[in-house]
């Protein structure tokens, strides 16, 4: 058993098998989510509760096709299933496989058997075979891994409690029992090199020490001492790793072959020959592509047309809720920050809510669906001419939600230059965070009228913009690609997991973590920011204010302004005079020429902490005004007028130029950290926020003068 007093159980199979949605029916949403030591990639742990109050601990290992690892995360699976010290080591493996690519899932398995780790075998998806999981024949595939079989179908519910009942049974009677060696045995081309490895080193099994003989340069527990005896065992043999390696996987897909044959006697549903079907068009030349397109459109239309009403509401609440605080609390600091400081925070956070939930919503459906492999597959000769590859796709539409996940998910890609392209041009996607800026700005510019009577217009520009970051981030590749050296060429494989409909139970723990992430990251970010702002915006250095209030007395007084605007004057000159107003002003002979003012440089300064909190500083600085309580922060904003010429701020080409800025601008201090913990350097985080702090400004000034 392991080092703790209670069982821990591994999950482990191959991407797409349904591991992840068994682990969220076993531990029932209970988890937490950390990094394994040492990396930024996710371990996902849970409670299993059973028997008597009974609790066992289950690990959700990444995706692996096999032990010889092609990425990081599989490289920790290794690193973990090899070392009975890890603290991450399980007592037993709960593997979980795909029944229509049994032979393909097989490798994995007999390779962990192999280990001499104890194994229950899961078979998920038998709702797709003809005539369910009674017309299996599972003991030879029970002979076969020596561990319990059980066929399921998390979909259909099938078998569901009969897993629980063997695996309650499993952990109650287990035992922790001396390793054996297993059935492995070397190839008479590596037979010298294993037996040498395994007696030297006195390692587990046969087949631990195979691995070992592959391996050793890079498993983390292995000393130095051991590496140098391994490494003089293989270089006397002669040991050709990779050779092995191919060797290896042909002889156990035969093997897998013939025993799938035995166990899968029937056909499969023609949802499978329908798969091939659809695949036909999906992954066509020239009509994927389109079809990809029309996907989007459709995915962007839905964000702005089903979140409008949410949006409006939740907007009118907070300026309805402003103004009951001002009617119930006197005049104080205190009553200030709540109105102009905390309520806008909330504002600026809970708006944008149905906008991120609808598209992490239908992300999740696409990928649970099996269309988002196709994906992968139908851009990987496109990437490939710009430097990337068809794994950069996954980062490159996660982007679409966050540039932190899709830069840690460029792991994937072995190659290190294209995946050093990937992570330098992710962030050009429009991200979530970007949302809430276009939302305010895209108003200011694009009326909310229908296209051929369907399409919404705001949806169509929204889209142009993604469109926009999309080919910034193919021309920023192809740069790159001439310009960063590589000697290695890269290839791309995948499965392609036959379509299904979506777990809506994977769908929804997704979304809500997305959600909260947003919520308890960027969300707590945004109210203390707001926070911040509102003091920064209610004070200013020396008699600065009491200036300011003479100056807009003596104005007012001279040009017979009403008591509204008097007060709405005296809000804007004291505002100038603050902290906050001085830090604009700063800075505002830099970004004239984009047509930016003061405002929106307070904006820029401090949206680089996330670009979300753009419209939380708007909100707080428009909140200062002395009709803060009647109007949103949009009708504010919207009628803004420059004092120099009375014309309104945010007119077209200057919204237009702001949109720009932001599409290309790296405004996130959090997706540097993570690019520079990913590349290990500060050099390739620097290079990042210059090249697209310069593509930022450079498109800005040209929108500005264009129209």
């Amino acid at each position: 058993m392991s080092n703790t007093n209670r069982i821990k159980i591994g999950l482990a199979g191959n991407p797409n098998s349904g591991k992840s949605s068994l682990f969220n029916y076993l531990t029932s949403l209970n988890q937490q989510v950390s990094n394994f030591p040492g990396v930024t990639v996710d371990k996902k742990s849970g409670e299993y509760l059973f028997g008597d109050s009974k609790v066992a601990e289950i690990i959700d290992l990444p995706g692996t096709y096999s032990t010889f690892p092609n990425s990081t995360e599989e490289k920790i699976v290794i690193n973990i299933l090899t070392n009975r010290e890890n603290k991450d080591f399980p007592d037993f493996i709960v593997y979980v496989a795909d029944v229509t690519q049994l032979e393909k899932h097989l490798l994995f398995a007999s390779q962990i058997k192999d280990l001499g780790i104890s194994m229950i075998f899961v078979l998920n998806m038998v709702d797709l075979l003809d005539t369910g999981p009674e017309s299996m024949d599972t003991i030879p595939l029970r002979d076969y891994l020596q561990c319990p079989i059980i066929p399921i179908s998390l979909r259909n519910n099938i078998n569901l409690d009969l897993l629980k009942e063997i695996l309650n049974t499993y952990i109650l009677k287990f035992e922790p029992k001396p390793t054996k060696n297993t059935a492995f045995v070397p190839s008479d081309k590596v037979r010298d090199v294993v037996y040498d490895v395994y007696q030297t080193l006195q390692t587990p099994s046969l087949y631990h020490a195979k691995l070992l003989a592959h391996h050793y340069k890079w498993l983390d527990y292995v000393s130095e001492s051991d590496k140098l005896q391994v490494e003089k065992i293989v270089s006397t043999h002669h040991f050709e790793d990779i050779r092995s390696q191919v060797e290896e996987v042909m002889v156990r897909y035969n093997e897998n072959a013939r025993i799938a044959s035995k166990v899968l006697q029937i056909s499969k549903k023609n949802q499978i020959s329908l798969t091939d079907t659809i695949d036909k068009w999906v992954t066509h030349r020239f009509v994927g592509p389109i079809i990809f397109f029309l996907i989007m459109i459709f995915v962007f239309q839905a964000i702005f047309s089903w979140a409008t009403y949410p949006m409006d509401k939740i907007e009118e609440g907070f300026a309805l809720a402003s103004e009951f605080v001002g009617k119930i609390l006197p005049e104080s600091w205190f009553s200030g920050m709540v109105i102009h400081g905390l309520l806008p925070g909330l504002a600026g956070v809970l708006v944008f809510i149905p906008q991120i939930a609808i598209l992490f919503l239908l992300i999740s459906i696409l990928e649970e669906s099996g269309y988002m492999s196709r994906v992968v597959y139908m851009f990987d000769g496109i990437l490939q001419k710009f430097g990337m590859n068809g794994r950069s796709m996954v980062s490159l539409i996660s982007s679409g939600a966050c540039a932190i996940p899709a830069i840690m998910a460029a792991r994937t890609i072995s190659n290190t230059k294209e995946r050093l392209i990937t992570i330098l041009v992710s962030p050009l996607i429009s991200c979530s965070a970007r949302l809430p800026v276009y939302a305010v700005l895209i108003g200011f510019v694009v009326p909310p009228e229908a296209v051929f009577g369907f399409l919404n217009l705001q949806g169509l520009v929204f889209m142009g913009l993604y469109l926009l970051g999309i080919i910034a981030a193919l021309i920023s590749g192809l740069a790159f690609k001439y310009l960063i050296k590589s000697e290695t060429s890269s290839f791309l494989m995948i499965e392609l997991p036959h379509y299904k409909p979506p777990v809506w139970r994977n769908i929804a723990v997704n979304v809500k973590e997305k959600v909260l992430s947003f919520i308890t990251g960027a969300g707590q970010i945004i109210i203390v920011i707001s926070m911040m702002l509102y003091f920064l915006a209610s004070f200013g250095p020396g008699d600065n204010f009491r200036t300011a209030e003479r100056e807009a007395s003596i104005i007012s007084d001279s040009l017979g302004l009403a008591q509204e605007e008097k007060e709405n004057l005296l809000a804007s000159m004291k505002l100038e005079a603050s902290y906050i107003g001085i830090a604009g002003k700063s800075m505002e002979a830099l970004i004239s020429p984009l047509g930016f003012d003061w405002k929106i440089g307070v904006a820029l300064i401090t949206s680089f902490a996330a670009r979300e909190v753009f419209v939380g500083t708007m909100s707080t600085i428009y909140s200062l005004g002395s009709d803060s309580d009647e109007k949103t922060i949009r009708q504010k904003m919207a009628d803004e007028i420059r004092p120099e010429t009375g014309q309104k701020l945010y007119d077209r080409k200057t919204s237009l130029a702001l949109i720009v800025f932001y599409v290309f601008a790296l405004q996130c201090m959090s997706t540097l950290a993570v690019t520079k913990k990913e590349t290990n350097t500060w050099k390739w985080p620097i290079i990042q926020f210059l090249f697209m702090g310069l593509l930022a400004y450079v498109g800005a000034f040209i929108t500005y003068r264009i129209f």
